[in-house]
């Protein structure tokens, strides 16, 4: 069986965690590693593989894995589908999943291609549960409670602000659904704190959020990758109260976040063109394997 040929678009640490669940299925193959300089100081790691500037550079692509900054992955979207390769990215500003699914729909019908978006953990495999337990309970209230955890694209959101060297957005539940961000950063020489703080507070990622920022000497001293969600949906079936649905999940946040964007880089293969998320997409397609095998032992 002809294996699937991605590329990873980024070498982060989305991407680095990307290539490793690549390299453990055994239905794909990394056609190359795109990284803003290249093979200019290439790590040991990526020794065996194609490192270019620009994905032109690599030969027969049936998928590009964009493992870049969310921000930047409408553009990247753009550039890559009309060469005829499929895109799956990460991207997580919930208020604005649906207009980027809107103007890559047109693109993707235009181009014989299939795009899956904001697929991460969440939004991504949260997503899935959470439409699994209002189907459950059509009436009611759903609570997503993220944390402990350090947040991806909000350190990332941080890192961009002028005068940030380096940052870390820690999320802390509060519960049902409202969250603290307690955001550490590291200063560029002539930039105060209050300055960096209220750029960081009028951003959108931290806007509707209560957010604390600290100066720290280090982030990496107090970097840690673990997250978690606590999903809890309370609600209605036909017209019995009071069923109570949970689902509690403790991550490494890019390893999970690499390991969803290869299966819906695999299921973006087995979809008619179009721009998808994932609680469009039937979870059997995200998994390798004879789809009559996996019904027999899951169902």
């Amino acid at each position: 069986m002809k294996k699937i040929r991605a590329a990873v678009v980024g070498y982060g640490n989305i991407g680095k965690y990307t290539v490793q669940a690549l390299e453990a299925a055994g239905d794909f193959e990394i056609a190359g590693i795109v990284r803003r300089n290249g093979a200019e100081n290439k790590p040991a790691e990526l020794a065996q593989y194609e490192v270019v500037k620009n994905i032109r550079e690599l030969k027969d692509v049936d998928v590009a894995i964009l493992a870049a900054p969310t921000r930047s992955c409408p553009d990247f979207a753009k550039d890559i589908l009309p060469l005829g390769i499929n895109t799956v990215d990460s991207f997580d500003i919930h208020t604005s999943i649906l207009d980027y699914r809107r103007e890559l729909m047109p693109i993707n019908k235009a181009t014989n291609t299939v795009s899956v978006i904001a697929a991460g953990w969440d939004p991504g495999s949260d997503s899935i549960v959470r439409t699994l337990m209002q189907s459950l309970a059509p009436k009611g209230l759903s609570y997503t409670n993220f944390g402990p955890g350090m947040s991806m694209g909000h350190s990332v959101c941080v890192r961009s602000k002028e005068g940030v060297k380096n940052a870390l957005s820690m999320t802390i539940p509060l519960g049902q659904g409202i969250h603290r961000r307690m955001v550490y950063v590291e200063l560029e020489e002539g930039y105060t704190l209050e300055e960096v703080t209220k750029a960081i507070k009028a951003d959108p990622y931290f806007a509707n959020d209560e957010t604390h920022v600290f100066q720290v000497a280090s982030v990496d001293d107090v970097r840690d990758m673990g997250h978690g969600v606590n999903l809890v949906r309370k609600g209605v079936s036909g017209q019995t109260q009071n069923q109570r649905l949970e689902f509690n999940m403790s991550i490494n946040n890019p390893a999970l976040t690499g390991q969803v964007l290869v299966n819906v880089a695999r299921a973006s293969m087995r979809q008619q063109p179009g721009c998808y998320t994932m609680i469009e997409i039937p979870v059997v397609d995200m998994l390798e394997g004879d789809r009559e095998d996996l019904i027999s032992h899951l169902v």
